[in-house]
């Protein structure tokens, strides 16, 4: 059979490829309380990769994620005693202002969006760390059910953070698959000068690509803050790579124009499999980032346009 007819299905075969191999290896790990924790627990992580599949779709790549995660917790966690429920607004505009500023420079200034968001990055963990005088700060309890206790709670059996992720999920896929925006990010993506040619506003549709990655992140890192009741510049660090991995072992490659939200979905899924699988096996913790980094090294090798490459640096 043809490699590329089965391309685009590999993502899902892996998925239930690995589910079943770790479910033999421990039946546990298919009781439905189980599976449903476990996405449950990567709901944050999910949030994040969404955000990061609008920029990869575009060719582009966003390094502040984590960083913006740290930054939000920081300041969910400081804003909550005052504005309440309010905090969440100012985490989400936060968000976008790094996202935008990020696209600015990438498309205004011409640098390259790795370097212009690791840059902007850099900017949010130094604000999370003066926000927070470099230390862990603790959501107030009573504060933090009053104003958030919606987003972990549960339904039904159901945790609140999955059904988060299913409306930002749908909200994104609607972007891209039922707006002109979304027509532009897979044009732009699948070649970016045709789409200059054609007469998009090719800089507008980048920039609010990097704002909606940042916006995401806020919100993954809101999310993280509410569930572990704090937040510090360090508490989402080790979240970047395995958001990378999940969209790109979903199928969105890094040169962009293929995959989508739905394929990070899947792609997150296998991310979750693969560290539930680490620990059920006992996998030293040290291991996994390097786990990690091998994965994503096959990912882009196997899943990257190389007809759009013409020299690697």
């Amino acid at each position: 059979m043809n490699l590329e007819r089965i391309k685009p299905h590999l993502p899902w075969i892996t998925l239930v490829s690995l589910v079943l191999i770790v479910g033999i290896g421990d039946s546990n790990f298919l009781r439905p309380h189980n599976l449903i924790s476990m996405v449950a627990d990567i709901m944050p992580l999910f949030i994040m990769a969404l955000g990061m599949t609008l920029v990869i779709f575009i060719g582009g790549i966003d390094l502040s994620a984590q960083s913006v995660a740290n930054m939000t917790t920081v300041v969910a966690t400081v804003a909550l005693p005052t504005f309440g429920i309010g905090a969440a607004l100012l985490c989400v505009v936060a968000g976008l202002a790094i996202g935008a500023i990020s696209g600015f420079i990438t498309t205004k200034l011409f640098v390259p969006s790795f370097v212009s968001t690791l840059a902007m990055g850099g900017v949010a963990y130094s604000a999370a760390q003066y926000l927070s005088g470099e230390r862990a700060l603790y959501m107030d309890a009573t504060l933090r059910d009053g104003a958030f206790g919606w987003m972990v709670g549960s339904s039904f059996g159901i945790p609140h953070e999955i059904f988060l992720g299913a409306v930002l999920l749908l909200g994104t896929l609607f972007l891209q698959s039922r707006t002109t925006f979304g027509r532009a990010l897979k044009a732009v993506g699948a070649g970016e000068l045709a789409a200059v040619a054609s007469g998009l506003s090719v800089t507008r549709i980048k920039v609010l690509a990097f704002a909606l990655s940042g916006m995401l992140a806020a919100i993954a890192g809101l999310l993280f803050s509410v569930k572990l009741s704090g937040g510090s510049p360090t508490l989402a660090n080790g979240f970047l790579l395995p958001a990378i991995v999940a969209v790109l072992v979903g199928g969105t490659p890094l040169t962009g124009g293929v995959g989508g939200v739905v394929n990070t979905l899947i792609g997150t899924l296998i991310v979750a499999v693969i560290r539930a699988s680490m620990l059920y096996f006992e996998i030293d913790a040290t291991m996994q980032q390097m786990i990690f980094g091998i994965i994503l090294i096959i990912a882009i090798a196997s899943t990257i346009d190389r007809s759009k490459l013409r020299v690697v640096k």
